[in-house]
């Protein structure tokens, strides 16, 4: 064991498109926590523990990155990342080679930037987040902790997202537009006006 290796927690569908970013990154993985008992590996990576063990895990490896997915609710991904936090791992930024990410951009602990993805200058993005494959963050956007932007979904300049929130995939917000805290727009979504906290969003708004 090498405390140089990550833990992943979550063995599902983003996890393995996590370990692809990790295999081009040349990162080690330790291997992979989660809740399935009948679970053994995720493409090759063995299963090595439950969430339970975390706690004793951690004596082992310093580096561990949440690799639950996030669509309808943040819940499950925040409440894993404030597990990890809590037990002391650090948890690191993701970001392809694949990627794109300005200089002038900021990215906080835990979040991952898929392949294709684009970080313009003066945009940040908080701690536990997924910017997914082919997203579009542009220049002075603000997206807050534990939200997702899912693929080829385009935030133009000066967006603000809030807390927790989904952006479907192939949804396009207007420049200027500040999204609430916990809503869910819908793939395909075109977002030109502003969005009240806890909203579900579907076609033009």
């Amino acid at each position: 064991m090498e405390k140089s290796e990550i833990l992943l927690v979550g063995g599902g569908g983003h996890c393995r498109a996590v370990l692809d970013v990790l295999w081009r990154l040349k990162i080690s993985i330790a291997g992979i926590v989660d809740v399935d008992p009948t679970l053994n590996e995720v493409l090759g990576v063995p299963i090595i523990g439950t969430d339970a063990e975390l706690p004793k895990l951690r004596e082992a490896y310093e580096k561990a990155f949440v690799t639950i997915g996030q669509i309808k609710t943040s819940h499950l991904r925040r409440n894993i990342y404030r597990l990890l936090v809590e037990n002391g791992f650090i948890l690191p930024v993701i970001t392809s080679p694949y990627a794109y990410t300005s200089s002038h951009a900021k990215i906080d602990a835990g979040t991952i930037i898929m392949h294709h993805a684009v970080i313009n200058a003066g945009a940040y993005v908080g701690s536990n987040c997924i910017v997914n494959t082919g997203a579009i963050v542009e220049h002075d956007v603000i997206v807050e902790d534990h939200c997702h932007i899912s693929t080829t979904a385009a935030l133009n300049g000066g967006v603000h997202v809030g807390e927790g929130t989904f952006i479907g995939s192939g949804a396009l917000i207007k420049e200027y537009v500040s999204i609430g805290k916990n809503c869910v727009v819908g793939m395909g979504a075109r977002v030109r006006h502003d969005v009240a906290d806890d909203s579900r969003v579907w076609g033009d708004v």
